[in-house]
């Protein structure tokens, strides 16, 4: 199994409030768990609009720190990118015409959507649901990140 990261993950696991960094975790267990084959192990993905979006905030409050911890999880020698490629923005193209989507978050269905039937999105963005053919892993630590 593969667990796309939408960018709200990666902030949740970053930045986020302890209560949504620990949902996220424990979301990611069950997923780990729920795929026998793959003794308790999770292939991690993402995309370079995941790594835009979560560098923003730091950058405009000229966080290094906060910076330098996302960096962290973007140089995961065991992450998997999902490049912007003519395939995953035709795909998104779709995506936004059928189902109203904004484009980032067509850009980021289609980016999960390109790793096969294996690949869960992990988000807390509950509006990925109007995507039938999208697995979706919900995370919800209560009130919202910090």
């Amino acid at each position: 199994m593969i667990a796309f990261l939408d960018a709200s993950a990666v902030i949740y696991a970053v930045e986020g409030t302890a209560a949504w960094a620990e949902a996220l975790k424990q979301q990611l267990r069950q997923l780990a768990m729920a795929d026998p084959a793959s003794a308790g192990s999770l292939q991690l993905a993402t995309s370079r609009l995941s790594w835009l979006e979560c560098r923003v905030g730091p950058l405009r409050r000229r966080d290094a720190e906060a910076l330098a911890r996302f960096d962290a999880v973007f140089l995961h020698p065991d992450l998997e990118w999902v490049e912007l490629s003519p395939a995953v923005v035709e795909r998104a193209t779709l995506l936004r015409a059928e189902h109203n989507l904004r484009t980032p978050d067509a850009l980021q269905a289609a980016s999960c959507l390109q790793l096969g039937a294996d690949a869960v999105m992990v988000t807390g963005d509950a509006g990925f649901q109007r995507v039938p053919t999208l697995r979706l892993a919900l995370v919800n630590g209560g009130q919202g990140p910090e």
